[in-house]
């Protein structure tokens, strides 16, 4: 093919992407779709396969590629021009049920030639928790209306009747179909404009560009695997629920121009619902290499090609239906992403030419504070607390992680306004800012998560409800690299009776009796207040490499503690000022007790 217009073509893709992704946030009006960028938009090949991945939550671009094939092998025979898919069951494709795809179909002369697919995290999906968040949920069939695959559009025409099912079933009937034809719309963009593309420059030669596309990412993608080392590295992530600890182990094996992520020796599933799907786990594993080791491939079927994923049924990571998986988005499936970034970075530290792209793991623990109930305006409300997209950077090796820089996993992810939350739910907010002590400590900090306390406000029931799920409080989960240390764990107070001052400077300036939760339903009433902290990013490297300099800068900016300063980096600060001498001093203790603790 001829390379000018190849390179045309592929641009093209890449902004048909990008055009249904701006259509799907201007029509939905869910602050978790359009500020939060919890969505994804790619294009997929006529036999199902990953033709552009587009931005957006990564673990879905493969979910969604096996989401169209079910349908391709659901309805054989019964495609036709005009028609659009709906599939949410995550043991068939998707994550959970709160995650619906849209697939749609795009045909030229007749000729089924592509598919679009989108999805994004609805308003309500029915589960048992208002939101599709059910961390008591005893299995999948308390989790929502759940489909391995139906027609929602015949020939260009709603079926009004499964429309009207759907809508029957959920909390917040209008919001879930603003939810719907929000998709709608992004997959009618994406159609039109790639059939724009093949009417200019026609479908063969659209297609040869597609599969050439794929061929050139998976050398190009075989080519940097036999540019690093041959080798194993294993990593792992523990986190609990309910005082019961489960564990993702993995065992990563890169070999020639292959590599394989291995999960044997993961905890047994759950009774809770925080498990994951094998299609699950499959995005989770790539949500961090597309980022990590594909930054400059396009990514797409060639870069799948030459990965190979072992998830033992019956795990945390490949659990058997009707187990739970409502939470698996927050639980298990970032478990995979966190541990396959561990990985992946100690592959690349092993490597001369890539040592500068490895880095600790980012925001490890998303907190998934779902809030329902009256509004102030007579109204209901459900939806999420954005600041956990806000996230937290990793320690690199050629820096610092970013304060409140994001994951890996989205690479447009952010929270919503401040003033977006209030206006959505009866709540003001005392404070939100970052978190001190919470970036993980090493030569290169980890970047801070942040912290924000919340009260009920103007709320005709006197409060509002919350659902809280994730990985619990009890383990930091952002692992550092190269002796840096993990980032600060997630952390969930409850505080009854608050008093003090109005609008407190910190949590410290507010009186009530604290309680500590990290799982299931809760009230915001009268004058309680809710307080989290998330967690940073990994460190990278020794704390004690990390100039002093650096360790004053970070004090006088709020990142970092005197204390810790002191306690975990040897530096001695005095009145704000750097004592040379005395820093020099502990540091030469702290080693040496270092090597007397090896000796024993």
């Amino acid at each position: 093919m001829d390379p000018i217009t190849f390179s045309i073509i592929r641009h093209r893709l890449y902004r048909v992407v990008e055009e249904a992704v701006i259509t799907l946030k201007h029509v939905s009006g869910s602050a978790i779709t359009n500020e939060g960028h919890d969505l994804m938009v790619s294009l997929y090949r006529a036999d199902g396969s990953l033709l552009m991945g587009g931005v957006g939550f990564l673990h879905h671009l493969t979910s969604a590629s096996e989401a169209c094939k079910a349908i391709i092998r659901r309805f054989a025979g019964q495609i036709n021009e005009g028609d659009l898919f709906l599939l949410n069951d995550p043991y068939t494709a998707a994550l959970h049920t709160s995650d619906v795809y849209l697939v749609s179909p795009i045909h030229h002369d007749g000729k089924l030639v592509a598919w679009s697919a989108c999805f994004v995290h609805v308003f309500d999906i029915g589960a048992m928790n208002p939101g599709g968040f059910a961390p008591d949920a005893p299995d999948i069939f308390s989790e929502g209306f759940s489909s391995p695959g139906l027609k929602l559009i015949d020939r260009g025409v709603m079926r009004e009747d499964v429309w009207d099912t759907m809508l029957n079933m959920v909390r917040g009937p209008e919001m879930v179909a603003l939810d719907l034809r929000s998709m709608i719309a992004c997959n009618n963009v994406a159609k039109e404009r790639m059939l724009a593309l093949i009417d200019k420059y026609g479908a063969d030669t659209v297609d040869e560009a597609g599969s050439t596309l794929i061929e050139q990412s998976e050398r190009r993608m075989r080519d940097r695997l036999r540019e690093l080392p041959d080798g194993e590295w294993q990593s792992r992530q523990y986190f609990s629920v309910k005082d019961e600890v489960y564990r993702v182990l993995l065992t990563m094996r890169k070999s020639g121009d292959e590599l394989e992520f291995d999960f044997t020796g993961s905890s047994p599933q759950s009774p809770y619902s925080l498990n994951c799907s094998k299609w699950a786990a499959l995005g989770g594993l790539f949500a961090p290499l597309f980022p990590l080791l594909c930054y400059d491939i396009t990514w797409n079927e060639g870069v799948i090609r030459p990965v190979r994923m072992i998830a033992p049924e019956g795990t945390v990571v490949n659990c058997r239906r009707p187990a739970p998986v409502s939470v698996a988005t927050v639980g298990a499936i970032q478990s995979v992403n966190n541990a396959a970034c561990a990985a992946i970075g100690k592959m690349l530290s092993a490597s001369d030419r890539y040592a500068d792209e490895a880095t600790a793991v980012w925001h490890a623990n998303h907190f998934a504070i779902f809030m329902f109930g009256a509004n102030q305006r007579g109204g209901y409300s459900i939806g999420i607390l954005t600041e956990t997209f806000a996230g937290a950077g990793g320690g690199r090796q050629v820096g610092d992680g970013v304060d409140i820089g994001g994951e890996i996993p989205n690479p447009i992810s952010r929270m919503a306004n401040v003033e977006t939350i209030e206006a959505t739910f009866p709540v003001r907010y005392l404070f939100r800012r970052r978190r001190i002590d919470s970036g993980g400590p090493g030569r290169h900090r980890g970047g801070v998560g942040g912290e924000f306390m919340l009260v009920a406000h103007d709320a005709p029931d006197g409060g509002i409800d919350y659902v809280i799920s994730g990985k619990g409080a009890a383990f930091p989960q952002s692992d550092g690299m190269a002796g840096g240390y993990s980032g600060a764990a997630n952390d969930y107070v409850r505080i009854a009776g608050v008093g003090g001052k109005d609008v407190p400077l910190g949590a410290e300036d507010v009186e009530g009796k604290r309680e500590a939760i990290a799982w299931g339903v809760h009230a915001l009433r009268g004058n309680d207040a809710l307080h989290v902290r998330w967690n940073g990013g990994g460190g990278f490297g020794d704390p004690l490499d990390r100039s002093a300099e650096s360790i004053g800068r970070d004090v006088a900016d709020g990142t970092v503690s005197v204390e810790a300063a002191r306690t975990l980096y040897g530096v001695v600060l005095a009145d704000g000022a750097l004592d040379p001498a005395a820093t020099e001093r502990a540091r030469a203790a702290m080693r040496l007790t270092r090597k007397n603790r090896e000796a024993a």
